[in-house]
C-alpha cells in the first residue's frame, strides 16, 4: 500500500488504493468485534481507535496447522468468520456452506508472528538523526515518556515486516539508554493514518527498565548517576522508594501533584504496567528480580538476556519469560557469555521462551531465528518439536505482552490473525503467501494489490507501480 495514497482520507475511513479495504468496506463498529476486551476507560489519555478491516468468512482446508499452543494438526481446516477464530481441526471439520474456501495442500499455518520487542516507527527507516526518537537520553530516570508518541506510522517497516515475516502485532519499545526508559505500545500492524489507529485494543501497557552496561556508559560518560553497576541499583532503587511514597499520598485529602512518571510507576506496583527489562547477565536478572520483590512488583520478560541459561531454574520458577535472540553475541561485553543453545536450555528448564527482533532486518525473520534456536538445541541433543518453536514467535509473546487471551494462538474466539506460509515455516526457504489481522486479508504475495508497499519502495523492481 502506498502511504501517499493513505494520507488521502475522508473522515470515517480511507480512500486507499492498493490495500486490503475501501473506506465504504472499513468496519466502523467496535462494539462489533468479541475479540476485544471491555471498552477502554475514558481516563485514558490516548485511547485505541483501532477499526478491523472487513473479513471474509473463510475456510482454510488440507493444511499443516501449528496452533501456537503447542500443537500440530496434519490435514486440518482453519475456520474463521466475523474477525475470530470459529474451528480448527481435521479434515472433517464442519464448514458452513457459501464460505470462501482455500485449498490449503502442501502448505502451513500459524498464528500471526509477534514480536515483543520492536523499535519500528520510533527509530524508523530512513534512517537518519531526524528519525532517532527512541532514547529520552536526558536522564536516566524516563518513565513519564511513552513510546507511542514517537510512533511514526508511515515507517516502511512495518509493511515489510508484515510481507516477509508475518508479523500482526508487535511491542514499541523505548529505547536503552535509561533504567526506566518510559512506556512500551502494542500495536497492531495494520496501515493507519495514526498510532491511536493502530494500538491494540485493551493491550496493557509495558514499561521499559534496562540495567547493565547502557545506562552506567550513557550517564557515566556525563560524570553522572549511573557510572557503575551499584549505582544502577541504588538509582533503581530509591526511584521505586519514591514511587512508593506517591502511591501511599493518592487517597490523602490533598492528594500529591499530579507527576506522569510516577504514574507510570504506580502502574506498575498496582500491576496494571507490565514491566520488559533489558538485561544481560545472569547475576544481573537475579538482582532485578530480588529489588522487585522488595518492592512489590513483577517482571514479565527479561530482554535478550544472553545469560538465561544460567539460571534458567530461577526464571522457571519465577514465571518470567526471556525474549532472546537465536545468536547475537560479542558485540560488548555483557554478550560475551551468550551461547546459541540459550533457548534450547530454558526450554528444557520448563521456563518461557520468547525469539525477538531489537532489529528492522530480523523482523521479518523471526521464523528463521526460532529455527536457528531450535537447530543449535538439537546439536546438543535437546529436541524441541516444531510446534512447541513456534510457540517461541505466537503464544509466549502474546503472554508477554498480555495479549494472550486475544491473539496468539488459533483458538476459536480469539482474534483471527494468521499467516498462511507456502511452506513449512522453520525453513528457510519458506516465506508468508498471506497474512489475516482479525480475519481480514491484509497481504497477498499472488495478488499486486494486497502486496503492502510504501512510498519509500516505489521504483523497486517488483514494486508500487514499476512493471
Amino acid at each position: 500500500m502506498k502511504f501517499g495514497a493513505l494520507l488521502a482520507v475522508v473522515a470515517g475511513g480511507m480512500a486507499v488504493t492498493g490495500c486490503a479495504a475501501t473506506a465504504a468496506e472499513r468496519n466502523t463498529a467496535s462494539a462489533s468485534s468479541a475479540s476485544t476486551k471491555a471498552a477502554e476507560p475514558a481516563k485514558i489519555a490516548f485511547p485505541s481507535t483501532y477499526r478491523a478491516y472487513p473479513s471474509t468468512p473463510t475456510a482454510v482446508t488440507g493444511v499443516t496447522i501449528y496452533d501456537g499452543e503447542g500443537g500440530r494438526i496434519d490435514n486440518g481446516t482453519v475456520f474463521m468468520s466475523g474477525g475470530k477464530i470459529n474451528s480448527v481441526g481435521g479434515p472433517d471439520t464442519a464448514i458452513p456452506a457459501d464460505v470462501m474456501i482455500l485449498d490449503g495442500s502442501g502448505k502451513y499455518v500459524t498464528p500471526g508472528i509477534i514480536d515483543v520487542h520492536s523499535h519500528l516507527g520510533d527509530y524508523p527507516t530512513p534512517s537518519v538523526s531526524a528519525h532517532s526518537d527512541g532514547n529520552e537520553a536526558t536522564s536516566p530516570v524516563t518513565p513519564q515518556v511513552w513510546a507511542e508518541h514517537s510512533v511514526w506510522p508511515q515507517d516502511p517497516g512495518f509493511s515489510r515486516a508484515m510481507a516477509n515475516g508475518g508479523i500482526t502485532s508487535l511491542q514499541i519499545l523505548p529505547g536503552s539508554a535509561n533504567l526506566f526508559g518510559g512506556r512500551s505500545a502494542t500495536l497492531k500492524n495494520v496501515p493507519a493514518r495514526t498510532v491511536q489507529a493502530m494500538k491494540f485494543p485493551g493491550a496493557p501497557y509495558g514499561m521499559k527498565m534496562a540495567c547493565g552496561e547502557n545506562p552506567k556508559r550513557v550517564y557515566g560518560s556525563r560524570s553522572r548517576l549511573p557510572s557503575t553497576r551499584m549505582g544502577n541499583l541504588a538509582l533503581n532503587r530509591q526511584t521505586w522508594i519514591d514511587a512508593q511514597a506517591y502511591r501511599d499520598k493518592l487517597d490523602d485529602a490533598k492528594p500529591p501533584k499530579r507527576d506522569l512518571g510516577k504514574e507510570t510507576l504506580v502502574g506498575v506496583l498496582d500491576g496494571e504496567i507490565l514491566v520488559h527489562n533489558h538485561c544481560y547477565r545472569a547475576d544481573e536478572l537475579a538482582q532485578i528480580i530480588d529489588m522487585s520483590k522488595e518492592f512489590g512488583y513483577k517482571v514479565t520478560a527479561f530482554h535478550h538476556a544472553v545469560e538465561s541459561y544460567k539460571i534458567a531454574d530461577i526464571l522457571a520458577e519465577e514465571g518470567i519469560c526471556s525474549a532472546i535472540w537465536a545468536d547475537w553475541w560479542g558485540f560488548k561485553m555483557e554478550a560475551y557469555d551468550a551461547i546459541p543453545e540459550n533457548a534450547a536450555l530454558l526450554q528444557q528448564a520448563g521456563a518461557c521462551v520468547i525469539i525477538h527482533s531489537d532489529d528492522e532486518n530480523q523482523i521479518q525473520r523471526l521464523n528463521q531465528e526460532a529455527a536457528k534456536a531450535q537447530a543449535d538445541g538439537r546439536a546438543m541433543g535437546i529436541e524441541i518439536s516444531d510446534a512447541e518453536v513456534i510457540k517461541w514467535i505466537t503464544y509466549n509473546p502474546a503472554k508477554a505482552m498480555g495479549i494472550e487471551e486475544m491473539t496468539g494462538s488459533l483458538m476459536p474466539g480469539k482474534m483471527a490473525d494468521m499467516v498462511l506460509w507456502n511452506g513449512d515455516p522453520l525453513s528457510v526457504y519458506s516465506r508468508p503467501e498471506k497474512v489475516w489481522i482479525d480475519g481480514a486479508l491484509m497481504f497477498d504475495s499472488n495478488d499486486p494489490k494486497r502486496r503492502p508497499v510504501s512510498d519509500f519502495e516505489l521504483g523497486q523492481p517488483g514494486e508500487g507501480d514499476v512493471k
